[in-house]
């Protein structure tokens, strides 16, 4: 298992009695979700990445209405986007078809929906002044400054790594944790930079090669959905997990009828990587957006946030007819281990099954 002595060290640092960690999962992910993870002694987490400002404060707020418990806020840093005109004009041609399925038209010009906190100011000013206790980057990280503007408040900061290059910046920034996220992790992929080349490393393999190579505290994500799989992530030198797709059919959660389906069915046990929805590249339950993305006619995607303000559109005009084939239905290589709980309830579960998984370990060693 991870250093005793390590874990504590998280855990105290997080104010968490559980090394359970739920994802941001934004849009998903509420203030109920959130405070009922933070009660049952884990880390409920909120994503702001998509909001602004003030709706950011009011969802801190809320939640803090529900919980006296430390819980995270995650925001995106993602490389603002470029507008290429012929780009997304071409984009919206290619979907033309699928709109007008569902008695709909693309519109004429596609928006960047959402402000990278590299260059959300207000988004900065919320968090100096409400001072969550935690907050997660993702995509990438703000500025020095920013990092220590956040420092200097007592906000903890935690930041995402896909390799080995992305995690020494994070421990070079000065965070004080590190999230190990693996291929199988659903929703998209924390990569700094989307062109590069994606080794696709594994959670398991990019835990280990974290433990081994940095001293800074560890949060293993990726497909991991039950006690079993943080037991496993410990004892290869996490000191918590993250888990995502493991609480998105909690009812807490904000997600449509069609996702809750899917996720609990037979699309559960088929994921693919699509860059198609929103620009950039994200686990999805293989759906009729995903199998679009993979047309041979395909065009050039439009940069993230960009797309998906045509993605979002295309959704919206499909689930008004019934079709909830074109939702973002992020989920993780496991996903088929979901379970509809209440948050609490599987917080409870997944410490249970974590203390079976140590055992067996135990008595296997001796």
């Amino acid at each position: 298992m991870s250093n005793p002595s390590e874990g504590r060290r998280l855990l105290s640092l997080l104010g968490i009695s559980k090394p359970i960690i739920q994802a941001p999962m934004a849009g998903v992910s509420t203030p109920a979700l959130a405070a009922a993870v933070s009660n049952a002694g884990g880390l409920g987490s909120l994503g702001v990445g998509a909001m602004n400002a003030e709706a950011a404060r009011k969802t801190i707020r809320d939640t803090r209405a529900l919980t006296g418990a430390p819980f995270n806020i995650n925001v995106f840093c993602h490389t603002p986007a470029v507008a290429d005109a012929k780009v997304e004009s071409q984009w919206l041609k290619w979907l033309a078809p699928q709109f007008a399925q569902y008695g709909a038209s693309p519109a004429e010009k596609l928006n960047e929906i959402y402000t990278s906190f590299v260059e959300d100011g207000a988004m900065l000013d919320v968090f100096l002044e409400e001072k969550p206790a935690i907050v997660s980057f993702h995509f990438g990280l703000p500025s020095n400054e920013v990092i220590n503007a956040l420092k200097g408040a007592g906000i903890k900061l935690l930041a995402s790594a896909t390799n080995l290059d992305e995690a020494k910046a994070v421990v070079d920034a000065g965070v004080d944790a590190l999230v190990a996220q693996g291929i199988e992790a659903g929703g998209h992929r924390g990569m700094f930079d989307p062109e590069a080349f994606d080794e696709g490393v594994g959670t398991f393999a990019l835990t280990r090669l974290f433990a081994e190579k940095f001293d800074l505290p560890l949060i293993a994500a990726g497909g991991i959905m039950d006690g079993a799989g943080i037991a496993a992530a410990l004892a290869l030198g996490a000191q918590a997990a993250q888990l995502g797709t493991a609480f998105v059919a909690c009812p807490e959660t904000s997600i449509d009828d069609g996702y809750r389906r899917a996720i609990l069915g037979d699309p559960a046990y088929h994921t693919t990587l699509t860059s198609a929805i929103s620009g950039r590249p994200a686990r999805s339950m293989v759906n009729r957006f995903t199998e679009l993305g993979r047309s041979a006619d395909r065009p050039a995607t439009p940069a993230y946030p960009v797309a998906y303000d045509a993605g979002k559109a295309l959704h919206a005009a499909a689930k008004a007819k019934g079709e909830f084939g074109f939702g973002a239905q992020w989920a993780g290589q496991a996903a088929a281990l979901a379970r509809s709980l209440p948050a609490a309830e599987l917080v409870a579960q997944l410490d249970a099954e974590l203390g079976v998984a140590i055992r067996r370990l135990q008595q296997f060693a001796s």
